[in-house]
């Protein structure tokens, strides 16, 4: 399953979860501590503001835009960016990502594990059920596990590992991975 293919499936998953958001929960902490709900959402929004261009070989704008509604914002953002990793070329090209330059094949797997862990961040934050594929987060685990250098484990980027426990689910070992506690 490349990284398109998990796009395509973590992006209706957050979707889903999304649309339950109320703007009451936006101010909720969350486990990805740097980030409230709206703070997630708005960090979603802003990376596939500015990596949606990139997957299409063109400059990102200088920030997105931060008027209305951030779950309308979100759907549009999110629209934009499964059409660019889809775009001709978009997988070969090399991309300028947060963490240096990779191709477009390897950063939307990035892209995916992000939003698969933030997924589950607001699931956790809101009191909803999260439960992707088994294979989708088998897919993006062993990405995850190969790709993330201790040098992006900064305590911003990712935090240090946490112990997920026997009884963890996949996706909570998933999210432990990435520093998560929980």
């Amino acid at each position: 399953m490349d990284g398109a293919q998990q796009l395509e499936e973590v992006v209706p998953l957050l979707t889903r979860l999304i649309d339950r958001i109320t703007p009451e929960q936006y101010d909720a902490p969350t486990p990805c501590t740097t980030f409230t709900v709206a703070g997630i959402l708005e960090h979603m929004v802003a990376g596939a503001t500015a990596y949606a261009p990139v997957f299409r070989g063109e400059v990102a704008p200088a920030g997105p835009d931060l008027e209305g509604d951030v779950r309308v914002r979100w759907r549009s953002a999110m629209a934009d960016l499964l059409g660019a990793v889809h775009a001709d070329g978009a997988q070969e090209r090399t991309v300028q990502a947060p963490f240096g330059e990779v191709p477009g094949a390897v950063f939307a797997r990035f892209v995916a594990f992000d939003g698969l862990v933030h997924g589950w961040d607001l699931a956790r934050a809101t009191g909803q059920e999260y439960a992707p594929p088994e294979e989708l987060v088998a897919a993006v685990d062993g990405f995850a596990r190969q790709a993330l250098a201790p040098q992006m484990r900064d305590g911003d980027t990712f935090k240090d590992e946490t112990e997920a426990g026997e009884a963890a689910t996949p996706m909570e070992r998933l999210a432990a991975f990435s520093g998560r506690s929980l």
